[in-house]
């Protein structure tokens, strides 16, 4: 076993406190809020969500669009359909009685030409 070794309670606790000053002295040496190139990419990090945000409204007034689209051509169809259905019962109502006075005129026919067999007799 290379890496290990033997370590006593100042050993460890030297290392330990060598370890958050380094941390800190990291901490520390990072740019301030007012650096150029913090303020460079704060501005670049703004603009992207701006982007982002225009992207979004435009794909949200484009599905409105969309669905108002959709909503004006299910109306339209469902008008036609509904303008259909009321012809197609109109026709119904005209051919059944148009039907109905072709029995009857056969029926009157039959009728007829039964009571003329039976008076010739």
């Amino acid at each position: 076993m290379k890496g290990y070794k033997d370590q006593n309670l100042t050993e460890r606790l030297d290392r330990a406190a060598k370890a958050r000053q380094d941390a800190l002295e990291k901490y520390r040496a990072r740019p301030k809020d007012d650096d150029p190139g913090v303020i460079k990419r704060r501005q670049e990090r703004m603009a992207i969500a701006v982007a982002r945000e225009a992207r979004e409204a435009a794909r949200k007034a484009q599905k409105a669009q969309e669905a108002a689209e959709r909503a004006a051509r299910e109306a339209a169809e469902k008008a036609e359909r509904e303008a259909r259905e009321r012809r197609e019962a109109i026709e119904k109502v005209i051919r059944d009685a148009a039907e109905a006075a072709e029995r009857k005129a056969e029926r009157d026919r039959r009728y007829a030409a039964r009571k003329a067999r039976q008076s010739q007799r």
